[in-house]
């Protein structure tokens, strides 16, 4: 190789080094990735989280602009327990972003988190109550999500596992998509799609044209629709319909209203199931229904009892998930019969005096 050639290439090289420093250098001055890291971190805080990272935020313009996230923890200020952990995520920017328009993510990728339910409930039920008659807010989500081999847990026990999910932008007035696949610790495949469109109406929060679809492996399909509405705490209603598909043969109607807390009665969800001879009309509280499931599934001393229910369910043949019920018929609270009340014998008719 000739001494001119060496030079050439020498000079070649250098270039092409000379404007990959600059590009690395161009996507942080452009990328900023300390301000969408403290922007993220001041969202999490004004909802009483803590977020934080094992490194720092790496920034990267191709195939996309984007900021990765490495070692993400996020759990509730003054807790131990955390309620997400992840190995690494991205954020997915715009190009108007990247060249100084406003903060956007177009998107927010996690790989393998972790969600731990009980740190989640803690967090939702140290959450402050919503000032009476306030009206209700949506949480404005600007970014699409993507979860990959997510797994949600209760402490050491596994509830779901291998968990993808994708959803869209929640902004009022537009279509919100949600779609998720898990497998249950059995192995049981599962899949949930879910669309509304919420917005705010005075001082309600609707939801119009939800669409459910769930399946659970091939033996059970449930889809709903119908609109749902809630002003607030225990205020709320719902009005949904659909059918029930078991093991790709039985075909149930099935009905759920949703009816608001008055004065003297609880939130109170209704159910009507019909099909071939199995039969359901129950009225049931969930939030007493929650806390009789928790004293149920109470391990350190679980509390055996009836459900908190109103109505009749009849069972003339099921079986699911190995457990085989047959001729199974329940009645409960106003639906069972009252007692036949003791009648009194009548006192023996007294003799006239005779005269």
């Amino acid at each position: 190789m000739s001494r001119r050639l060496r030079l050439a290439l020498y000079v070649v090289g250098g270039l092409a080094l000379t404007i990959v420093l600059a590009a690395v250098i161009a996507v942080y001055i452009l990328l900023q990735p300390e301000r969408f890291t403290a922007t993220l971190q001041q969202q999490a805080r004004n909802a009483g989280l803590e977020l934080n990272l094992a490194s720092p935020a790496s920034p990267t313009l191709f195939p996309r602009p984007a900021l990765d996230l490495r070692g993400i923890t996020l759990n509730a200020q003054g807790a131990n327990a955390p309620i997400l952990v992840a190995a690494r995520g991205s954020l997915v920017l715009p190009w108007q972003t990247v060249f100084g328009g406003p903060t956007v993510i177009t998107k927010l990728e996690i790989e393998s988190p972790r969600v731990d339910l009980d740190a989640l409930q803690a967090w939702v039920a140290a959450l402050p109550a919503q000032p009476a008659g306030a009206p209700p807010n949506i949480p404005r989500i600007d970014a699409g999500v993507s979860i990959r081999r997510g797994s949600l847990v209760r402490g050491d026990e596994l509830l779901l596992g291998d968990v993808r999910l994708e959803a869209g932008c929640l902004l009022s007035g537009q279509p919100f998509p949600l779609s998720m696949t898990a497998n249950t610790e059995s192995g049981t495949p599962l899949q949930l799609q879910l669309s509304a469109t919420p917005r705010i109406n005075g001082n309600t929060l609707e939801l119009d044209n939800v669409a459910l679809h769930l399946a659970q492996g091939t033996d059970s399909t449930l889809a709903l629709n119908g609109n749902a509405h809630w002003h607030g705490s225990a205020d709320a209603a719902a009005i949904l319909a659909g059918t029930f598909e078991h093991a790709g043969a039985a075909r149930y109607d099935i009905a759920l209203t949703l009816t608001p807390a008055a004065q003297n009665t609880p939130l109170m969800l209704e159910l009507k199931l019909d099909g071939p001879d199995n039969h359901a009309d129950l009225r049931l509280p969930p939030l007493a229904l929650a806390h009789w499931w928790s004293a149920l599934s109470d391990e350190h001393g679980p509390h055996l009892s009836m459900p908190p229910a109103d109505g009749h369910l009849e069972i003339a043949n099921y079986e699911a998930s190995g457990v085989k019920i047959e001729g199974f018929s329940m009645k409960t609270g106003d639906a069972v019969p009252a007692a036949a009340s003791t009648v009194a014998p009548k006192p023996a008719a007294s003799k006239a005096p005779t005269h």
